[in-house]
């Protein structure tokens, strides 16, 4: 796997990740920026499908009381995870794992407050499965499907526990079903426009496990303005502070 070693967040974070398949993106900052916990208390949380661990580096930058546990299938993603841990001084922090999350039931129920994931957003009936593994593994459900990811994450999460998900706008449906069908609740949601006037790409979710019903659909978030210049909301997610809650 040829890798290269980029800044990301403007060098807030220094990250190797390879050249193809599961590289950071827009989508996987404003996953990272989306959360909101108190920063007094301890929090574990668990990433599914953690690549080169991207994701779980960045939240542990943003809250330092949470430790983080990323699962990873491909065993060349998780020791470029394990070095950007190190070279990011974030070892007692963060931990990634080589772990198929279809075992999801061999790691111990209910011992989460918090599950983070960025599912591949493509079926595998739609279109051709690339013959790398990792490219077909980041943009189609090779190595997990999402009823087996929302199956995962309800094992994991205690009770009141937070599911958290960057997810393409076309299969909202199918993801609200799924949760709603193993005990979650959609708490949170909105929604990823490129332009003010072009439809929504993807959507960021906050779904709580046996959760009140109740639903908050957050402002929409443009990437670009009318002028073709990023957004001031997001560049708020590429600052530690994250994306601003609707309250």
């Amino acid at each position: 796997m040829t890798s290269s070693r980029d800044d990301i967040l403007f060098g807030i974070l220094k990250l190797w990740q390879p050249k193809t398949g599961a590289r950071v993106n827009v989508d996987t900052v404003l996953l990272a920026a989306f959360p909101f916990f108190s920063r007094t208390r301890k929090i574990r949380f668990a990433e599914l499908g953690s690549a080169s661990g991207a994701v779980s580096l960045l939240l542990a930058k943003r809250f330092a009381n949470m430790s983080v546990t990323g699962f990873e299938i491909q065993k060349e993603a998780v020791e470029l995870a394990k070095l950007n841990t190190i070279e990011n001084e974030l070892s007692s922090q963060v931990n990634f794992l080589e772990f198929d999350i279809r075992n999801y039931r061999s790691i111990e129920a209910q011992s989460y407050e918090g599950v983070i994931v960025n599912p591949p957003y493509k079926s595998l009936e739609s279109g051709r499965v690339s013959t790398r593994f990792a490219e077909a593994a980041a943009r189609q459900e090779t190595a997990c499907r999402l009823d087996e990811v929302v199956a995962a994450a309800r094992w994991l999460l205690r009770s009141k526990g937070r599911f958290y998900c960057v997810f393409t706008a076309n299969r909202v449906a199918e993801l609200l079903s799924l949760l709603v069908n193993n005990e979650f609740q959609p708490k949170r949601m909105r929604y990823v426009h490129p332009k003010p006037e072009r439809a929504a790409s993807v959507f960021l979710l906050e779904a709580v496990k046996n959760g009140g019903i109740g639903t908050t659909i957050e402002p929409p978030l443009y990437i670009y303005d009318e002028n073709g210049e990023y957004t001031e909301e997001l560049k708020k997610a590429y600052t530690l502070d994250g994306l601003t809650a609707a309250r």
